[in-house]
């Protein structure tokens, strides 16, 4: 059998050119996260194949660039914050953005220092206690310090209250504020912080293990439940784009949910409507 040189060669050329072609049929959708839980993103891009469409994630350390990011068409999505969150950061900055999916939802613990204390009745006068500095978060950081026994706070203020409106201190300790970010850092230095899901991940902490006290996302127990899940965010006028649709579709499926269950022990539920194994709504 003989072979044509030029044959074989422009059949190898317009094989590279094809997967090229089909490579760049891919559309990228860039979405903006915090932290190392991104587990599920590698099951939403296996269900996305069909559709030509790839997640790329786009990390951020802090929680105040996200939002922004998303607002200034840098990023098409963003997946890190509670409804809570979200609202507050659109009301003290303008922003044109809305939440167009449900994610997980995670209770904020109480992550003890344990060579000063072993419970959360070992915590004494004079102990100092860290929490998120941002308003959302640092709200419902004393929302759980109430439920724990350790302050009284108005009730008027609903689900973000601020240290100004403690009423009473059931025990005298100190609460200082500090960037969501760090608080795992600054653990060895206090007495205990209350360190939220993907923080607390990323610092390698268990909620099982390394916590003392760890609030009830029971919407029939903490009427606040419903507010602190996380959503997938986009521009206001992108909220009907198919493709970003197509990507709340992917996360909101039982094969997200099993990895969400199995990569993280417990310490985050699916929270959609109708999730597998998820938080009950």
């Amino acid at each position: 059998m003989k072979f044509n040189l030029k044959s074989l060669l422009l059949a190898s050329v317009l094989s590279v050119c094809a997967v090229s072609a089909n490579a760049a049929d891919v559309k990228e959708i860039k979405v903006g996260v915090v932290g190392d839980y991104v587990a599920q993103w590698d099951t939403v891009n296996e269900i996305l194949k069909k559709d030509n469409l790839k997640v790329k994630l786009v990390r951020y350390s802090d929680y105040a660039t996200p939002n922004r990011a998303l607002h200034d068409g840098e990023i098409d999505l963003n997946a890190f914050q509670h409804k809570a969150f979200l609202k507050n950061d659109i009301e003290r900055n303008g922003y044109e953005i809305v939440d167009i999916g449900d994610t997980i939802i995670t209770p904020l613990c109480v992550f003890n220092n344990k060579d000063k204390i072993k419970s959360i009745e070992d915590i004494k006068d004079g102990d100092i206690i860290a929490i998120p500095s941002d308003l959302t978060n640092g709200g419902r950081a004393l929302k759980v310090l109430e439920a724990a026994g350790l302050i009284k706070v108005d009730p008027s203020k609903g689900y973000t209250p601020t240290k100004a409106d403690i009423t009473e201190y059931v025990k005298k300790i100190k609460i200082r504020e500090a960037e969501s970010g760090i608080l795992a850092r600054i653990l060895p230095d206090v007495s205990a912080a209350l360190i939220n899901g993907g923080n607390a991940y990323t610092a390698n902490l268990n909620p099982s293990t390394d916590s003392v006290y760890q609030e009830n996302i029971d919407p029939k127990v903490n009427p606040a439940a419903a507010v602190l899940i996380n959503v997938i965010a986009a521009k206001k006028d992108r909220a009907d784009d198919a493709d970003l649709k197509k990507v709340v579709e992917a996360y909101q499926t039982d094969a997200v949910a099993d990895t969400i269950l199995e990569a993280y022990k417990g310490a985050f539920l699916p929270a959609w409507a109708g999730a597998k194994g998820g938080f009950v709504k």
